[in-house]
């Protein structure tokens, strides 16, 4: 066979032709179109919210798909086929220059949504991506639809306690202050209640915990701890004021159980799986000490010092 630009031609095709066929047409053939035990069709706001998200570009930073050795933000469930069978297009994108979203509904309340897509610092003060303000709060509402239905299901499960708690937390804001204090107090669990920051306030550590505070906590918080930060309009109820805390006995404990697991149906959220256990203790003796003017650092009952302790 002499290799003329035809044979070239032909034989080039042929082997597209397998290429496409063994990598596109036979997976597509084979695909499993039963639903997962997860899955649930989307509303009609949902798909709206759907079809903004595709429009404007999420997809490109944002992954829907959760695997085996992922352990970071929604990563509750391991992704499987069946949870993606109504969808068209998949998103499952292939960049996470923002978090992983597949399990995203539920994880926070509606108005957490609504203050970071107005301006993602907002809420999250390191965030790189951009503010969508210019959608209005209509479209921003419509959108935050879809991102609380992420997760199915699971996303209703979680969308109910979010639910319940913010009712129960308005209720006790709306109560007064020192009412607020003593039912936030009182949902900590006892044993962490009585126990206090176990590492000594150093300058160091002080200066630790106020940058952990300056990248997590002070769009919300405000600089000065007043509650008064820049997402506070677009939350309800508003972000705590840490400096009406003096003399409410708020541990070390509390303070670090509140940081680590969020305050469900607030706009407070978990900070388990991004924060090591030093900066969690570290950013909440920086609180007590510039705001709640009291801290409880190094004080009895402790065990045996940390080895690095001064």
């Amino acid at each position: 066979m002499r290799m003329t630009p035809t044979a070239i031609f032909i034989g080039a095709l042929a082997i597209l032709a397998a290429v496409v066929f063994v990598m596109v047409f036979w997976p597509y053939a084979q695909r499993d179109m039963t639903p997962s035990e997860i899955f649930r069709p989307r509303t009609l706001v949902e798909a709206e919210g759907r079809a903004i998200y595709i429009a404007n570009g999420c997809v490109y930073c944002h992954s829907q798909s959760i695997r085996t050795f992922d352990w970071g933000h929604g990563a509750e469930r391991i992704a499987q086929a069946g949870d993606y069978v109504s969808d068209e297009p998949i998103l499952l994108g292939s960049q996470r220059t923002g978090v992983d979203l597949s399990q995203e509904g539920g994880e926070h309340p509606d108005d957490w949504h609504i203050a970071h897509f107005i301006n993602p610092r907002y809420t999250r003060p390191n965030s790189i991506m951009p503010p969508f303000r210019w959608l209005g709060l209509e479209k921003i509402n419509t959108l935050t639809r879809y991102i609380q239905a992420l997760g199915l299901k699971q996303a209703d499960q979680r969308m109910g306690r979010q639910t319940y708690w913010k009712k129960e937390a308005i209720q006790a804001y709306e109560a007064g202050p020192v009412y607020n204090v003593k039912w936030l107090a009182e949902h900590v669990p006892a044993g962490w209640r009585h126990i206090p920051n176990p590492y000594p306030t150093t300058a160091a550590g002080l200066m630790r915990g106020r940058r952990v505070y300056a990248d997590f906590c002070i769009g919300c918080h405000g600089p000065i701890g007043d509650g008064m930060g820049d997402a506070q309009p677009w939350i309800y109820p508003p972000p705590l004021n840490f400096t009406i805390l003096k003399d409410r006995q708020i541990s070390g404990g509390i303070l670090y159980y509140q940081i680590m697991n969020g305050i469900t149906g607030t706009a407070m959220p978990y900070f388990k799986r991004e924060l090591e256990s030093q900066k969690i203790w570290e950013v909440g003796n920086y609180v007590a000490v510039y705001f709640i003017n009291q801290s409880d650092a190094n004080t009895a009952p402790h065990g045996i010092d940390s080895a690095w302790e001064p």
